[in-house]
């Protein structure tokens, strides 16, 4: 399966959480849209139905990706 690449991973997750932050404050419609949308395309990335499993190979991807990088540099 194709994977996103991880800087794209790292930005989908940052913007999620911090449209989780924002929601829990407030309910707002386009901050639920956002928030959606966010969802939809973390799971269209991951090749998952759910939010919770997409998160879960998001996080396993971007491990797998530092510690490819640490060995890269010798770490």
């Amino acid at each position: 399966m194709l994977m996103a690449h991880p800087e794209v991973l790292r930005n989908l997750v940052e913007q999620y959480e911090a449209l989780r932050v924002l929601q829990a404050r407030a309910d707002d419609a386009e901050v639920r849209r956002r928030l959606e949308d966010v969802e939809y395309t973390l799971c269209v990335s991951t090749g998952t139905r759910e939010v919770d499993r997409a998160l879960t190979v998001v996080r396993r991807t971007l491990r797998e990706d530092d510690a490819r990088q640490g060995s890269a540099l010798g770490g």
